[in-house]
């Protein structure tokens, strides 16, 4: 078979491309790159085609960067093959990227590829003993400008596995929310619906925000915090500042967006005439179906005080999941002593007493003892007189009196009313 004919890429190529992409994965070979990938350095780099009369019978596509080029996708039409089109296509391919100045010209391959006989033609050789890693980044540069305008980051991966201890609350999240949004097909699979909001409730300093920070960490999605204080003093009011920040995020294609203290824009409305806050919870009640309506998207609430909000705020349909956040369990508590005793000194304290001693208190309260401990040491090994040991850190001691001299932040009384909430308001 005669007749072909080796060109440019053209914009009109790109079902030609398509035509080509799909015969490779009907023939149960993954190619390397995505589709999105081929089809945007088809455009953006460089890439040949070649014809027979206006059917595209083969692709050769190449990105290059300084020194290093790299083939993008090669693709041969089946009634096509064994008559050098590859190799034709691979070497025009490289003349146009020549200019460069490329010293290497790479290409990666499934395993399951058989066709590799145009890569030999041209002088490619084949890399032994070598492994192909790859990520995908999840905000990509576009969005880091309104991410930054947003007040929004990207936070560190690790954050979910900082978490210690709380199994049962991370296992939750992990089930209910992670899973179904990190992969959606699965999900639909199965015939679940991702999350798209939650409340985290719980007495203060139980660490909702670490775990709201720690579910965008899991998902890698860009994480964005709502202030209403600092909306308040938008020109437009904190309704319409609300509504014009929601309308920027629709913008992103991931966001983790948590809210906390919800309850300062979500209380129960109530009273006549109507407050200047009840304008403020009824936009956000109409955003909230809105927001619900995106992929990619989650709103993590927090309160301390789920009781006040308004009822309306709470119902089914706004909110996937309603989830108590209590009290640093026996694990927990350890992995919050370790963070914070200093290295040197950590194989000479008890932490099974100061974990048994600190029950009760909240990631906050541990936090606190930990640095009056720390401080007292330190100022008794500056000031200390006579020829006593060398002081080199806090004692076990030093930690038990800054336990003993703190005051909890959740009392019994708001202990045992976040109990009764469980059993009234948990949704999970």
């Amino acid at each position: 078979m005669t007749g072909w004919r080796l060109r440019d890429f053209h914009s009109d190529d790109l079902d030609g491309i398509l035509r080509l992409w799909e015969e490779i994965k009907a023939s149960d070979t993954e190619p390397v790159y995505g589709l999105s990938e081929v089809l945007a350095s088809c455009q953006k780099d460089h890439a040949v085609v070649a014809v027979h009369g206006d059917e595209v019978v083969g692709a050769a596509v190449g990105r290059a960067a300084h020194a290093q080029g790299w083939i993008v996708f090669l693709a041969t039409a089946a009634k096509w093959q064994s008559q050098g089109i590859g190799t034709a296509m691979l070497a025009a391919l490289e003349a146009r990227m020549a200019p460069h100045g490329m010293t290497k010209l790479s290409a990666l391959m499934p395993e399951s590829e058989a066709k590799i006989d145009a890569f030999l033609n041209r002088g490619f050789e084949v890399k032994k003993n070598l492994r192909y890693f790859e990520r995908h980044i999840p905000v990509q540069r576009e969005e880091l400008k309104l991410l930054g305008e947003l007040g929004g980051r990207v936070l560190p991966r690790d954050l979910w596995q900082k978490v210690g201890g709380m199994a049962r609350e991370k296992e939750l999240l992990e089930r209910r929310l992670v899973m179904p949004l990190a992969k959606p097909e699965l999900a639909e699979q199965y015939g679940v619906s991702p999350p798209k909001a939650v409340v985290l409730f719980g007495p203060p300093g139980t660490g909702k925000t670490t775990f709201a920070k720690a579910i965008a960490s899991r998902l890698e999605w860009s994480f964005i915090e709502v202030f209403p204080s600092r909306l308040a003093a938008d020109p437009q009011g904190l309704a319409g500042a609300l509504r014009e920040t929601f309308l920027k995020i629709s913008e992103l294609e991931h966001a983790v967006v948590f809210i906390d203290e919800v309850e300062e824009i979500a209380a129960q409305r109530s009273g006549e005439p109507p407050s200047a806050m009840q304008g403020v919870t009824n936009e956000l009640l109409k955003i909230i179906p809105a927001f619900r309506e995106q992929p990619g998207r989650l709103l993590v609430c927090a309160t301390n005080f789920i009781r006040a909000l308004d009822s309306a705020f709470l119902r089914h349909g706004r909110f996937d999941y309603v989830v108590p956040i209590g009290l640093p369990d026996v694990a927990a508590r350890q992995a919050i002593w370790e963070r914070y005793i200093p290295e040197t000194v950590s194989h000479e304290v008890d932490l099974a007493i100061l974990v048994e001693q600190s029950d009760g208190f909240s990631p906050a309260d541990v936090e606190y003892a930990a640095h009056r401990a720390s401080q007292h040491a330190l100022e008794k090994a500056l000031y200390q007189t006579g020829d006593g040991p060398v002081i080199n850190g806090p004692s076990t001691e030093d930690y038990a009196l800054a336990i003993s001299e703190t005051r909890r932040t959740v009392s019994d009384e708001v202990a045992a009313e976040f109990l009764e909430d469980i059993e009234r308001l948990a949704r999970l």
